[in-house]
């Protein structure tokens, strides 16, 4: 098939490219500032514009990572927040559904409000953050525009990417300098390698899924716990992160913090490989290791 990325510079985008094209379809991929390989410059902002590349892809279907993802800035910024992670994407989808194609929206776990979980797809949302209602009115926008649409939730993705801009990455640069790194001990997930996301999301789009699927590792562990087992598996002397509660880092919005999303219904659907942690951490090393991509800290 052909497909559209929108949102191809960052790190879901490029892993979705990159799995896409190892499946044998035609992508045409999009960047906002950075460039990386033959993307194309494309503002989501620009609505007309991206209703013309839309029509003049003539993909099959149409994924949309793109959006703004910085917490605390959406708490200052609800109304960029809405445009970028609501009013872009149901205006895409509108334009993939008069074209025949399916759409792919990126959400996220920060929908529910982090008292019970991991949460599956049927658990009621309750955001705590202009970041989350963001995502939950994008969620609802996306699915009344087409009835092609799949909604993918996910959370704390990592892994190789161009940018280098995941909590891994991070954490690999922190330690190249020494610089210390506050990772909080309460906010419990499920860590996502971008790799294995990539491949279930084009596993769903192929098999035509639509309405809302949860795509996360299998696993749930605070951020700290994480942090640990990242440098366990890169070798990296811990002293530098220091374990503080949520609290004590001042953020601007409040943060979901028994959170984590249940991936039963994804594995029925689609034989998807979602590897745990370890088996995760251990494949970016490897990818990370054999070529030299930002984020490694060399």
């Amino acid at each position: 098939m052909r497909a559209l990325v929108i949102g191809a510079s960052g790190q879901v985008g490029a892993a979705l490219v990159c799995r896409l094209r190892a499946r044998g379809h035609d992508v045409v991929g999009t960047h906002r500032d950075t460039p990386v390989g033959d993307t194309r410059r494309l503002d989501i902002l620009d609505l007309d514009a991206t209703g013309r590349l839309i029509a003049e892809a003539g993909a099959a279907w149409v994924f949309f990572p793109a959006g703004v993802t910085h917490v605390d800035w959406c708490e200052d910024h609800p109304a960029e927040a809405m445009a970028a992670n609501r009013d872009a994407p149901a205006a895409a989808a509108r334009e993939a559904r008069r074209h025949g194609a399916g759409f792919v929206y990126f959400s996220t776990e920060y929908v529910f409000d982090g008292k019970r979980g991991p949460y599956g797809e049927s658990d009621p949302a309750n955001p705590l953050s202009v970041y989350g209602l963001s995502k939950l009115e994008g969620e609802r926008a996306v699915l009344a525009a087409t009835a092609r649409a799949l909604v993918v939730r996910t959370t704390v993705v990592y892994g190789p990417e161009p940018r280098g801009k995941n909590f891994v990455c991070q954490l690999l640069r922190r330690a190249a300098t020494g610089e210390r790194m506050r990772v909080p001990v309460d906010q419990r997930s499920s860590p996502t390698y971008n790799q294995d996301l990539a491949a279930a999301v084009v596993a769903l789009a192929e098999r035509g899924h639509a309405g809302v699927v949860h795509v996360a590792g299998p696993e749930v562990l605070d951020r700290h716990a994480f942090a640990l087992l990242a440098c366990e598996t890169f070798g990296l002397d811990p002293g530098f992160i220091e374990p503080v509660a949520t609290a004590d880092l001042g953020q601007r919005a409040p943060r979901p913090l028994d959170a984590g999303l249940r991936i039963d219904h994804v594995r029925r659907l689609v034989p998807a490989r979602l590897r745990g942690p370890r088996e995760g951490l251990a494949a970016m090393r490897d990818a990370l290791r054999s070529v030299d991509t930002p984020g490694t800290g060399r």
